[in-house]
């Protein structure tokens, strides 16, 4: 039997990199999982290697989660899939980088959006379900930039957004624990994606940039992530809520 058995988790950007094994994974550990993306083809993908690997999984795409009023069909479809709401796994983000003072008020303006309201719309709409459960567990991915600066890439925008998810997720967790909810961040350092992978490409001079800063002197990979959000997700977990986990290959320990 796995850790989320019988948990009905919902997770948001499953068309690829972190979100899509986070799906897999969830799964695997015998959650019934809602995965959403804008990306529909990718998306679909993801509900297939789900499924042909034993496990449970409904798609609900193209969803823009910038839009709180489509955020709120997909919490209420996601919701009736299973018959409930116990996780939300707040993986999505949309960011733009770029250094002070060029860094325009569009791509500000994208980035607070894109990796500060999508968390918020789907939290605040999933709360009610969460607490007509007997409460449940909120997971925001955050980010070591909202902890500490960083040179490469410049961060202005995706800095101030996620040091906002961080502070966010300790009042999810205080105003959370009367109804049973628990809210947990995790702050990923660098991690090897397909989408890092394609925008880094031939670049090692870049990849030296970012990676020096870990003790490990390497990019982490989706699943050593991810079996954390697992477990923070499970029951294993009940004590914990109002805290930020770095995951960063000691990038944040000097």
């Amino acid at each position: 039997m796995g850790i989320l058995e019988n948990k009905f988790v919902l997770i948001t950007g499953t068309a690829g990199g972190l979100g899509r094994i986070a799906a897999l994974t969830f799964a695997r550990e015998g959650a019934k999982v809602v995965g959403s993306d804008i990306n529909v083809e990718a998306n679909n993908e993801t509900v297939e290697l789900v499924r042909s690997a034993g496990g449970e999984m409904t798609g609900i795409a193209p969803i823009d989660l910038t839009d709180h009023e489509q955020v709120k069909k997909l919490v209420e479809e996601a919701a009736h899939a299973y018959g409930g709401l116990d996780v939300v796994y707040n993986n999505a983000a949309i960011q733009k980088f770029g250094p002070m003072p060029d860094f325009s008020i569009e791509d500000w303006r994208r980035t607070i959006a894109g990796e500060l309201d999508i968390p918020f719309f789907v939290s605040k709409y999933a709360w009610p379900h969460l607490v007509e459960r007997g409460g449940g567990v909120i997971l925001n991915v955050a980010s070591i930039s909202g902890i500490i600066a960083g040179d490469v890439p410049p961060m202005v925008g995706h800095a101030a957004a996620k040091g906002g998810v961080i502070a966010m997720t300790r009042q999810l967790a205080l105003e959370g624990a009367r109804h049973g909810i628990r809210a947990v961040a995790i702050s990923p350092g660098p991690f090897l994606t397909p989408a890092s992978d394609r925008d880094l490409g031939d670049n090692q001079e870049a990849r030296d940039a970012v990676t020096k800063k870990t003790l490990l002197k390497r990019f982490g990979k989706p699943e050593e992530l991810v079996e954390l959000a697992a477990f923070l997700a499970s029951d294993r977990a009940a004590y914990i809520t109002g805290v930020n986990y770095a995951v960063d290959g000691g990038a944040t320990a000097w």
